[in-house]
C-alpha cells in the first residue's frame, strides 16, 4: 500500500512539474487580459439589450475572474435578461482552458469543446429570453443604471499581475495535485473502470451526475471535470455538461445579491437542465 501511494505521489508530482510553467503563463495572459479589458466586457455586454445572449456567450468564453459574478450582479440589477446571465453562466470556462493547454491538449480539440460551449451558450440564451418574451415574462433592463455588484464578490487580484497569476497557479496546481493523486490512485488500485462504471454503465446518467458536480461554485469542480477528461475518464459530452453547468462565482453572487430564492432556484434548475441536454447532444454529434 505503502509503496503504491509513493508511485502515486511521485507520479503526480511529475504531472504537475511538467504542467506549472505552462499553467503560469496561462494565468498570467489572463491577468493581462482581465486588468486591460475585463471592466469594459462587463459593461458592454451590459448595454447590448437583446442581443445579450450572443455577445455574453462569446465574451463568458474568455478565461477572466470574475465575469460571470459581474453579469450574475448585472441581472440582480435588472440591467441584463436571463438568457444573457444564462448565456455567460453556460460559456465560462472557468479553470478549463489553462489545464487542457497545460496537458498539451490539441489546439483543435480546444477550439472544438469552447466552440460547442459558446453556440450552445448562445443558443440557449436566445430560446429562453424568446419563451419569456412570449410568455410577456421578461424582465425590463435598464442601461443607464449600472451597479458593478460584482467588486463584492471579486477575487481580489492584485494590481501586479505577475504576484496575481502565481497566486492563481499555486491555488490551482495544489487542486490539480489534489485531483490527480486521487485519479492516479484510484487508477492504480482499481483502474480507469471504477470510474467509468459509475458515471457511463447509464445513458445520459453521466452527464446528468457531471452537471451536479459542475454546480459545486468553485474551481475545484472544473478541475476534476477536466482531469477526468484529459485522463480519458469522461466522454467530450460529460465534459461539456459539467463545464457548462459550471459558472464559477456566478451562481454565489446571484444567490448573495438577488433576493428572489424561488428565482434564483428556477435560474439553477435551468443551468443544470441546459446543460444536461447540451451535453447529451454534443455526445451524439462529437
Amino acid at each position: 500500500m505503502w509503496e503504491l501511494l509513493l508511485d502515486c505521489l511521485l507520479d503526480s508530482l511529475k504531472d504537475c512539474a511538467l504542467m506549472l510553467p505552462i499553467l503560469f503563463l496561462a494565468y498570467l495572459l489572463m491577468e493581462f487580459i482581465e486588468q486591460r479589458a475585463g471592466e469594459k466586457l462587463n459593461r458592454t455586454v451590459a448595454r447590448v439589450g437583446v442581443a445579450g445572449p450572443a455577445l455574453g456567450g462569446m465574451l463568458g468564453a474568455v478565461p477572466q475572474c470574475g465575469f460571470s459574478g459581474a453579469i450574475a450582479g448585472f441581472y440582480a440589477a435588472g440591467i441584463v435578461t436571463l438568457g444573457t446571465l444564462l448565456s455567460v453562466f453556460l460559456s465560462t470556462s472557468d479553470e478549463m482552458l489553462p489545464i487542457l493547454i497545460s496537458n498539451r491538449i490539441a489546439p483543435g480539440e480546444i477550439v472544438k469543446i469552447l466552440l460547442f460551449k459558446v453556440i450552445g451558450g448562445i443558443i440557449a440564451g436566445f430560446v429562453i429570453d424568446a419563451v419569456l418574451r412570449v410568455m410577456k415574462k421578461q424582465r425590463v433592463t435598464d442601461s443607464e443604471h449600472i451597479h458593478d455588484f460584482c467588486e463584492q464578490e471579486h477575487c481580489e487580484c492584485e494590481e501586479n499581475i505577475w504576484i496575481s497569476a502565481l497566486k492563481h497557479t499555486a491555488k490551482v496546481i495544489i487542486l490539480i495535485f489534489a485531483v490527480t493523486l486521487l485519479i492516479n490512485f484510484v487508477f492504480e488500485k482499481w483502474g480507469a473502470d471504477f470510474f467509468r462504471g459509475i458515471i457511463t454503465n447509464i445513458p445520459v446518467l453521466g452527464e446528468m451526475l457531471l452537471a451536479l458536480i459542475g454546480l459545486i461554485p468553485n474551481c475545484s469542480a472544473s478541475v476534476l471535470i477536466t482531469e477526468l477528461y484529459v485522463e480519458g475518464v469522461v466522454s467530450a459530452g460529460q465534459l461539456i455538461a459539467g463545464l457548462m453547468a459550471n459558472a464559477g462565482v456566478g451562481l454565489l453572487v446571484l444567490f448573495r445579491l438577488n433576493k428572489k430564492l424561488k428565482e434564483n432556484l428556477t435560474i439553477v434548475a435551468l443551468l443544470y437542465l441546459c446543460a444536461v441536454i447540451l451535453g447529451v447532444i454534443t455526445s451524439l454529434i462529437w
